[in-house]
């Protein structure tokens, strides 16, 4: 059964997803209500309809009947967390955050009388050891700046400092407006008003990064927005944003994506300020200093370096 997800007038992020997979007749529209029932962002959003999907195809597929909230058990979420990991290799993280979805869909179901019990509680996440997110090192830092200055790019040059300078998501670049920059002769300051949860932070800028966006607004089309970054056809968007990282990955031969960037702020300021986490954590948006200290740990590559000093 297929059911639009959205109440009219918004986007239907579930539509059709349970195309092709045998559902009960409730399905769709429980997990439509629990979209609703949740203030999720798009990309969180994105995510649940794609872990939904991946568990109801699995589970129609392994037990040969249609997926019925009803009969799910704690076998078929412990087996699912099995075959995503042993027999379709994928990622510790994907696995984990698939369960989680699972989680909190069916602890919802029991909140609102559906079922009696969350068969996916239980269930325990596998084990990883966590590694230090990768980031650029200043080498490829260097080539991407010097790429983009030696094409005159003035917005690119804004938007890449910003994220380098001050390890922003894409959702803080795309949403910020010409009152968040506060720009002085010998100081400045950006405000992201609608970051990860509707939290708003301030973050100081250096001065490449005052001095790249000051050159990006002289040169600002005179368009009707109070967008920061704009383009032929309006604000920028993630797309637009994440095509800009595609072509320079292109031109330096490095795969760029805009969290990359936010791990490579981390890595040096970090490295720059002794392992301030407290002040990482401030500028980034973390609550939780554990989110921040992963930034402490050794990258693979790092290990792997270790590992070939050794010599018995």
């Amino acid at each position: 059964m297929v059911s639009n997800f959205r109440p009219e007038g918004r986007q239907n992020w579930g539509d059709n997803v349970f195309q092709g997979v045998p559902v009960g007749a409730a399905e769709a529209s429980l997990f439509s209500s629990f979209l609703d029932a949740h203030d999720f962002s798009a990309n969180t959003r994105r995510a649940f309809i794609q872990d939904a999907r991946k568990f109801a195809s699995w589970f129609a597929s392994a037990n040969r009947e249609p997926f019925e909230i009803a009969r799910v058990t704690i076998r078929d979420i412990t087996d699912f967390r099995d075959d995503l990991r042993r027999n379709q290799s994928q990622a510790v993280s994907t696995v984990n955050r698939c369960l989680v979805t699972v989680r909190r869909l069916f602890a919802w179901l029991v909140e609102q009388g559906h079922i009696s019990a969350n068969p996916a509680k239980k269930v325990k996440e596998l084990r990883r050891i966590q590694l230090a997110p990768e980031g650029l090192d200043r080498g490829q830092v260097r080539r991407l700046l010097r790429e983009i200055e030696v094409r005159q790019d003035v917005r690119a040059v804004a938007i890449f400092s910003l994220l380098l300078y001050t390890g922003c998501r894409v959702s803080d670049l795309i949403n910020l407006e010409l009152h968040d920059l506060l720009l002085t002769e010998r100081t400045g300051t950006v405000v992201f008003r609608l970051g990860k949860g509707n939290k708003q932070r301030s973050v100081p800028l250096p001065l490449p990064a005052r001095r790249a966006l000051e050159s990006y607004l002289e040169a600002r089309p005179p368009v009707q927005s109070s967008k920061v970054f704009v383009g032929e056809r309006g604000p920028l968007t993630d797309r637009g944003i994440r095509a800009l990282c595609d072509k320079y990955s292109a031109l330096i031969g490095v795969k760029l994506h805009p969290h990359l960037l936010r791990h490579t702020f981390s890595h040096a300021y970090l490295a720059d300020n002794g392992n301030d986490l407290v002040g990482l954590a401030q500028i980034l948006g973390h609550e939780n200093l554990n989110t921040t200290a992963r930034y402490t740990k050794r990258s693979g590559e790092e290990l792997a370096e270790a590992s070939e000093r050794l010599n018995y």
